[in-house]
């Protein structure tokens, strides 16, 4: 009698995929084109977050992208330096992220309501 999971018979479920996996298959669908090194920095940043171990991965993998967009390819920091408070340095920087999104292939964009809401800003650069 051959049971489940044998070599001659497949299990019925797949065995699980751990989070990283997940989430890098989400974010390979959400931005396309985004290049390795920024695939790793915004998976790190996403299991790294503690906000962000328990949501859903294609809410994690769109939070980490645009804070890590805004941290790693705007002015967004600069701006607070100058004194701009987050929502100013939010609106100031939203054409720039939104290109970028653009150009990793990402449909979706970031928008000023959205932007208002609290995000994953305030996870510390590794």
């Amino acid at each position: 009698m051959k049971r489940a999971g044998s070599p001659d018979r497949p299990s019925e479920t797949a065995p699980p995929m751990d989070r990283r996996a997940v989430l890098a298959e989400a974010l390979a669908r959400l931005a396309p084109r985004l290049p390795d090194f920024e695939t790793e920095a915004v998976l790190d940043r996403a299991l790294r977050s503690p906000g962000l171990r328990g949501a859903v991965p294609e809410t994690a993998v769109w939070l980490a992208l645009t804070a890590f967009t805004r941290h790693a390819f705007t002015e967004y920091d600069d701006l607070l330096d100058e004194g701009y408070d987050r929502d100013s340095a939010r609106h100031f920087v939203l054409d720039e992220m939104n290109a970028r999104l653009a150009e990793w292939g990402c449909r979706r964009r970031v928008s000023e309501e959205a932007e208002s809401d609290p995000g994953e800003d305030d996870v510390p650069e590794a």
